[in-house]
């Protein structure tokens, strides 16, 4: 299993775990989940990145595809890899959690929200770049 699948079992077994017992086979759905999260990731670098600005610098154009790398692990992740909100635990829940654990809850929900907006905002810009070329 690649880092994108341990990554979203990790997180469904604490912020949805009635949800991640309801999997017949974790270790197999997860490692399809992953395999096809590397696969998006893959994509999505490539058109956040865009084409090579003429003039760019080798250091540049490193800088530029870690940092859409970055950006698009962060979309993946936020899209592909965590459990929507309605199927998160719900406050009762977070009560009996350890304190960590519920900070832990309280800051990936924080992070989805943010994503999804980036994602949003990717969306229109790159709607935006496709209508001017035509």
């Amino acid at each position: 299993m690649n880092k994108y699948g341990k990554f979203a079992q990790e997180t469904w077994k604490m912020t949805a775990p009635s949800q991640y017992a309801l999997i017949p086979d974790p270790e197999e759905w997860f490692r399809k989940l992953g395999e096809e999260a590397m696969h998006q990731v893959g994509e999505l670098q490539y058109k956040l990145a865009g084409p090579d600005p003429k003039g760019e610098t080798y250091l540049e154009k490193v800088g530029r595809l870690n940092a859409s790398r970055m950006q698009a692990e962060e979309i993946v992740r936020a899209e592909m890899l965590t459990p929507d909100e309605m199927e998160t635990e719900g406050d009762d829940s977070d009560e009996e959690m350890p304190e960590s654990t519920r900070l832990m809850h309280e800051i990936i929900q924080s992070f989805n929200h943010g994503y999804q907006e980036d994602l949003e905002n990717l969306r229109a810009e790159e709607l935006d770049r496709d209508n001017q070329r035509q």
